[in-house]
């Protein structure tokens, strides 16, 4: 699932490509995608408003328009938002599209359809409701800090943590705790920081709080300047991101680590796959830890396979332009034939 950084990508992406167009027609392909209000609605509301901005909370994508509204996209596993020529052809796992009034259309593209849109009010303060009430209730209320704002200093961090007696890398995912964090960064931040995942979050040292705190910022940091990381089907409306060559530990299962040369351990926690060095980050001892070597099931050390996209010939059903043009700059930077 893209996390804060692939986001933040596809939102000043679609701010520099669509900001300023307007919204012709917008019509839902697959209805189970939309979560708010109805279709006819959902199209009804959409036509003629203007694209003033795009922005990022949590793990959505927030489109403001003209009047009032925002459009909420989550893109979930395999969600993906295209420009592309109003002329070009729509392939099957197109679920939504707005047409522009420059003979553009942006698409919701999701093999899986597990992704989300909304189209919701914009509260006083500047959030979207859940319903098209601007005096509702706010849709992303029980989220988090966001970690790459001012406000989330280390001694705002520190005491966050304080009373929290489970699972470093379990809070660490929770949403309510701190917004756009998953299972990629969450495991490169813990490396980063030396920290076992089982570590009691709680019990973590000061010193320890502050290392996690500028692994989780600087990390972001650099895999948003990255234009995230390109994993399984996520890409940017104007292409893939580089993270993912740079990742330390996640997907490495197997490998040496960076580091120290140990060799990296993929393991089941929780019912997500956790990469970790046993050397660089020891399970703590005692109350200083949230479990035992017994909660890491054990998994496989092999990393996933290929992209979906990374198989794609010319022609290929299911794909884009932009998609096919990924694969073949994958190609070259692997040493491939160009």
């Amino acid at each position: 699932m893209p996390e804060l950084p692939e986001v933040e990508t596809v939102a000043r992406d679609l701010a520099r490509l669509v900001g300023g167009a307007t919204i012709c027609t917008g019509r839902i392909l697959r209805t189970a995608n939309l979560s708010t209000p109805d279709p006819e609605t959902f199209t009804r509301a959409i036509a003629g408003r203007r694209i003033e901005g795009v922005r990022r909370r949590a793990k959505w994508v927030l489109v403001d328009l003209e009047g009032g509204l925002i459009l909420m996209v989550h893109l979930r596993m395999t969600g993906q938002l295209v420009v592309l020529p109003a002329t070009s052809t729509p392939d099957p796992y197109v679920r939504a599209e707005l047409q522009l009034s420059d003979q553009r259309v942006i698409r919701f593209r999701d093999v899986r359809a597990f992704g989300r849109l909304a189209l919701v009010a914009r509260r006083e303060d500047g959030s979207p409701s859940r319903s098209l009430d601007p005096s509702g209730e706010a849709a992303l209320g029980d989220h988090g800090p966001e970690p790459l704002e001012a406000t989330f200093t280390a001694s705002r961090f520190a005491s966050d943590l304080k009373g929290r007696r489970g699972r470093l890398k379990s809070l660490l995912l929770d949403q309510r705790f701190i917004a756009g964090l998953g299972n990629i960064y969450v495991d490169e931040a813990l490396w980063r920081a030396r920290l076992h995942p089982l570590a009691t979050a709680a019990a973590l040292r000061a010193a320890e709080a502050e290392r996690l705190h500028h692994a989780i910022v600087s990390l972001l940091r650099e895999a948003v300047a990255a234009r995230g990381s390109s994993i399984d089907d996520y890409t940017g409306p104007d292409g893939d991101g580089e993270m993912q060559e740079r990742l330390a530990v996640y997907q490495r299962g197997g490998a040496p680590c960076m580091r120290c040369g140990t060799t990296i351990r993929r393991v089941t926690l929780g019912g997500r796959g956790t990469h970790y060095c046993p050397r660089c980050q020891p399970l703590p001892r005692g109350r200083r830890a949230a479990g035992s070597v017994g909660d890491l099931k054990k998994s496989s050390t092999l990393r996933r396979g290929p992209r979906w996209s990374e198989s794609l010939e010319e022609g290929s059903l299911g794909a884009t332009a932009t998609e096919r043009a990924a694969a073949r700059r994958r190609a070259v930077r692997s040493g491939g034939a160009r």
